[in-house]
């Protein structure tokens, strides 16, 4: 059994997939995900990406004692699953509306041991009964398409392109059943494209602050996100909190961090990045 990676000692524990030899489709690979557990995708399919990590990795950092995590439109599983590695104790429900990806997200459960505490749904969550409605959680995660149908290049393969062009609804569908979903006190963390943080009064809000205003949120906290140093960040990490559960003087005071840069002008690894990388089980 591996337990170390160039260097690094892998974390966490040792899955019941990891004993045995899996069966691995012609059109598929078996890549690692947190410490030892490992995640199905296709090789010309969609994969998971640094997006992914970086909201497993922050919604689960600002609500870590959470018990019921939903991620929406969860695809073949990565956030959810980084979740789940990260919070133990947490029981996970994800729902997916492409058959193609939530077979692959079963295969990687029953691998990495987590089928009796995660709850894999082939749905459109915006569809009746995909949610149960009293059914309520700690956190909510969400990694939404990012553009509209029509606004560029969308590939070929149909499991890509539903992760990247909003054809299930927009992120006005994942900040309102989100909403509604929350338990009371809950967090909903999700990533967008980046739409000016300039704090200017006069600035008309992004499709993400309306979004969470049209839900009944507020955007607690905000983290832009810099690919590489020197150049302007091309994501936002959000954190928001229903209106209601927040005390007025809460409600319009989001808290914009400091950029995160994944990597230095030079091309390497930022030392933050590493530090986050390493925090959900990933090498350095």
């Amino acid at each position: 059994m591996e337990t170390h990676f160039k260097g690094w000692a892998m974390p966490g524990t040792i899955p019941p997939g990891a004993h045995e030899t899996p069966e691995v489709a012609a059109d598929e690979t078996l890549d690692a995900l947190s410490g030892h557990f490992r995640i199905f995708q296709l090789k010309d399919g969609h994969r998971f990406a640094t997006d992914d990590v970086l909201i497993a990795w922050y919604g689960t950092t600002w609500v870590p004692s959470a018990a019921r995590v939903l991620d929406l439109g969860s695809g073949i599983g990565s956030v959810g699953m980084i979740a789940a590695w990260r919070l133990p104790g947490a029981r996970i429900v994800t729902i997916e509306a492409q058959e193609a990806s939530v077979g692959l997200a079963r295969k990687s459960a029953a691998y990495n041991g987590l089928t009796d505490r995660y709850d894999i749904r082939h749905a459109d969550f915006r569809s009746d009964g995909a949610i149960d409605p009293d059914e309520a959680f700690d956190l909510v995660l969400g990694s939404p398409p990012y553009f509209p149908v029509g606004s560029g290049i969308e590939g070929d393969h149909p499991q890509t392109v539903a992760c990247r062009f909003e054809l299930r609804g927009d992120i006005r569908d994942y900040a309102e059943v989100a909403a509604r979903h929350l338990a009371s006190g809950g967090v909903f963390a999700c990533v967008f494209p980046e739409e000016s943080l300039d704090s200017a009064r006069d600035r008309p809000p992004g499709r993400m602050e309306r979004a969470a205003a049209d839900a009944g949120l507020t955007i607690v906290r905000r983290r832009p996100v810099v690919f590489r140093e020197g150049e302007p960040p091309m994501l936002t990490l959000f954190a928001m909190m229903r209106a209601t559960d927040l005390p007025p003087r809460m409600r319009d005071r989001p808290w914009t961090e400091p950029p995160l840069v994944i990597r230095c002008a030079d091309g390497s690894v930022h030392p933050e990045y590493a530090a986050v990388k390493l925090a959900v089980g990933f090498p350095p």
